[in-house]
């Protein structure tokens, strides 16, 4: 619901904004909303809409930016201030498509060489006409997942799933 709501906010600002610099305000207020005290603030209904608007001022001052001061007030007006991290991942994914460039995972339980790393990225790159950045994680995934979810990209192969898939073709051919 959060996504829908900042979709339209940004629709909004898009047109008269530098987006990168957008991006780099709302993705450092969205940091702010990992902190406890800060939650504390802006979700307690003692503390004024005015007094949070300032705060939220305060903060985004240096980007001196009317169209992100006058967000920042709508935002506090409406109470939503809640949605500044969905609207930071969504300036982020409207950029990346509007750049083609996106980042994508690889897990693995196995350490995965960097030549494969850039092959899997070059390959993704040129069947989406893409510029595609995978970073490996290792995790106890048992194959090899890679999630690009900008673009809605997943795959998978599970050493589990292929010997199951392997198992049966086997029981059927007997």
């Amino acid at each position: 619901m959060e996504e829908l709501i900042a979709k339209r906010y940004i629709k909004a600002i898009k047109s008269g904004s530098n987006m990168e610099d957008m991006a780099v305000v709302f993705s450092t207020l969205a940091e702010s909303f990992k902190d406890d005290k800060f939650i504390q603030i802006i979700d307690n209904p003692n503390v004024s809409s005015k007094d949070k608007s300032e705060i939220l001022l305060e903060a985004v001052s240096s980007a001196n930016s009317n169209e992100i001061n006058n967000l920042i007030k709508l935002l506090v007006e409406n109470k939503r201030i809640n949605i500044i991290p969905a609207i930071a991942q969504e300036i982020k994914k409207d950029i990346a498509n509007t750049s083609k460039i996106y980042e994508g995972v690889i897990y693995s339980d196995s350490d995965i060489d960097d030549k494969l790393i850039a092959d899997l990225s070059s390959g993704l790159s040129k069947k989406f006409d893409s510029t595609i950045t995978l970073v490996f994680i290792k995790n106890d995934f048992n194959g090899i997942k890679v999630d690009v979810e900008d673009l809605g990209i997943e795959i998978n192969f599970s050493k589990t799933r292929i010997n199951n898939q392997i198992i049966e073709h086997i029981i059927k051919a007997i």
